[in-house]
């Protein structure tokens, strides 16, 4: 019921649509049912004499009172009509079912996809991409089965409590027999319900742990094939592969054995029904057939709701881990976005910041200014907090102590959406998608063209290797830019960065994939932005030092302004 619950609150008219369709459907199948069998006992004495006299006298009433006369035209057209009828409410409510399941999809998939999308920096940094990549394909299929499961089990109770009604006019004592052993044998077999959901449980931790495991073996395959050392992590893959076969077995092994002991467990608490109705209860044959065929069904519908509920405890963990993943993404959404929109007319300063992952001091202290229209590097040895100024500036991190401020502005106070929308960031490790260098360069914004594209590769220098290709813009990089040489892949990063115009440049580190001839273009081409772009640099390498405005030295957490070009290009 908690499953229903929160679907029923998530989708409430088109799971109302499709509950109310299918109890429309199986009201008409009872009815057909209770009308049919009286009808019959009208045509032929013979079968009035067979049938409980309840429900031949009752309908008998009913034609009478409408004043129609059975015949065998008129029992055909009703057999027609009644099915027919209950055909087109259970398309209805399959209809609508499908279309609800696929928006329970897609629903969570976007939900997901945006509490991911404004979630901090530091939630990324926490989420391997395997367990992202599980979550909105393995976790999001089985929330969708979960909703279908649920879905059918309230259709079948509907059924059977309609079935179990016409049974009780016909013998209530006998229906009660059957209903309380009937439930007693459902609990008995419950047990296999239970081993269903900690085997679905087990299936999804190795689920999501082979996915992560590959994702990781994936972005690391170059090094492990040139060490010949990819057959560990081939060992490791079917290892996990191997856990979950044997799991996955047991699961099928488990639903196959409910259904077999369902089908004999039945059929002999119907026997055994049928005997003491005919020897104990001295009821007329016509009547147990008639009451056998309906406890049949009853007990049927049981057998499919248990079934139903176990493939449910194997899909419903699905349900609540998206929710869960979707809840913790959204405890780590970033403060509100909303603020002024900044212009960077004059420069971006940092003031006494400070900022620190958990106790450990990263920038203490520090103070610097990043003039607009100029070239800014940013030097300091390897884990002195270069990288982490960079995401101060860029808002991804919030400084717990001091100030930055974007001309007169308080950076806190600032439109982060809107300032982040003025930067364009080259990171040191590029990963590229697997498409076209122009949708590589544009990400698909629709606002920028193949102009803007080609503009954008110029000014990064490689325009002449794309024009030359024989596809040119249209060319596929492959996976993570694969086909592209590592200087060509960076060249790529930084044309994206330029391609929407930005009003701050910054490189993280994003030249030492270059050779010195392409490194001192970019230079050439850093020095024709100056004045139309603040350009922020994280470099050790002298050309972009030695074109900087002024230098900044990152060490013990400050930052120190440095005059003297030689030393700064040996740091």
């Amino acid at each position: 019921m908690k499953m229903f619950i929160a679907f029923w609150r998530a989708y409430p008219a088109k799971t109302a649509i499709a509950l109310g369709s299918q109890l429309l459907a199986s009201i008409v199948e009872g009815f057909g049912l209770v009308t049919l069998l009286p009808l019959l006992a009208t045509l032929s004495p013979d079968m009035a004499a067979r049938l409980p006299k309840g429900l031949t006298r009752a309908m008998e009433k009913v034609l009478d009172y409408v004043g129609v006369t059975p015949t065998v035209g008129l029992l055909l057209s009703i057999i027609i009509a009644i099915i027919t009828l209950k055909c087109a409410l259970v398309l209805l409510a399959n209809r609508q079912v499908g279309f609800t399941v696929s928006l329970v999809s897609a629903d969570l998939r976007l939900e997901f996809l945006r509490s991911l999308m404004a979630a901090r920096w530091e939630y990324y940094l926490r989420q391997p991409v395997g367990a992202l990549a599980n979550s909105i394909t393995g976790e999001v299929g089985r929330a969708t089965m979960a909703y279908l499961h649920c879905v059918k089990i309230i259709a079948l109770a509907t059924q059977t409590a309609i079935y179990a009604a016409i049974a009780m006019l016909v013998s209530l004592k006998a229906t009660l027999v059957a209903l309380v052993f009937g439930s007693i044998t459902i609990y008995l077999l419950n047990r296999f319900v239970h081993i269903s959901r900690r085997s679905s449980r087990k299936q999804r931790l190795l689920s999501r742990g082979l996915l992560v495991r590959l994702a990781d073996n994936m972005q690391s395959i170059k090094p492990l094939k040139a060490m010949a050392r990819e057959n560990l992590a081939a060992a490791l893959l079917e290892t996990e592969s191997s856990k979950m076969k044997r799991v996955e077995r047991k699961e099928i092994v488990n639903s196959e054995v409910l259904r077999a002991l369902q089908e004999p467990t039945f059929t002999i608490l119907i026997a055994s029904g049928l005997y003491v109705a005919l020897v104990h209860l001295g009821m007329s044959f016509g009547s147990v057939l008639v009451l056998a065929f309906l406890l049949l069904r009853v007990l049927s519908y049981l057998g499919r709701i248990q079934r139903e509920y176990q493939q449910l405890a194997a899909c419903e963990g699905g349900y609540w881990a998206i929710r869960a993943e979707i809840d913790r993404a959204k405890s780590e959404s970033e403060s509100p976005l909303t603020g002024i929109a900044p212009v960077l007319r004059r420069s971006i300063r940092f003031e006494n910041v400070g900022f620190k992952y958990k106790e450990l001091w990263v920038v203490r202290n520090a103070s610097l200014t990043i003039p607009a229209g100029e070239i800014t590097a940013i030097v300091g040895n390897s884990g002195a907090g270069k990288t982490t100024v960079v995401d101060l500036i860029t808002a991804l991190l919030q400084p717990q102590e001091g100030e930055i401020w974007v001309d007169d502005l308080p950076l806190r106070q600032i439109d982060r959406r809107a300032w982040r929308r003025l930067i364009g960031y080259v990171p040191q490790d590029t990963v590229l998608l697997h498409d076209t260098i122009a949708k590589n360069v544009t990400l698909g914004d629709p606002e920028l063209t193949d102009t803007d594209a080609e503009s954008a590769l110029r000014a990064a220098g490689i325009w002449d290797f794309v024009s030359a290709l024989p596809d040119g813009m249209k060319a596929t990089v492959g996976e993570r830019g694969g086909m592209l040489s590592g200087g060509q892949r960076q060249r790529v990063a930084i044309a994206r960065a330029l391609a929407h115009r930005p009003r701050l440049l910054i490189l993280d580190e994003a030249t030492n994939a270059l050779d010195t001839e392409t490194e001192e273009a970019i230079c050439r081409t850093l020095q024709k932005l100056r004045g139309d772009l603040t350009i922020v640099t994280i470099s050790h390498q002298s050309p972009l030092v030695q074109v900087a405005d002024r230098v900044y030295r990152i060490g013990d957490g400050a930052a120190t302004l440095v005059t003297d070009q030689p030393i700064l290009a040996t740091a």
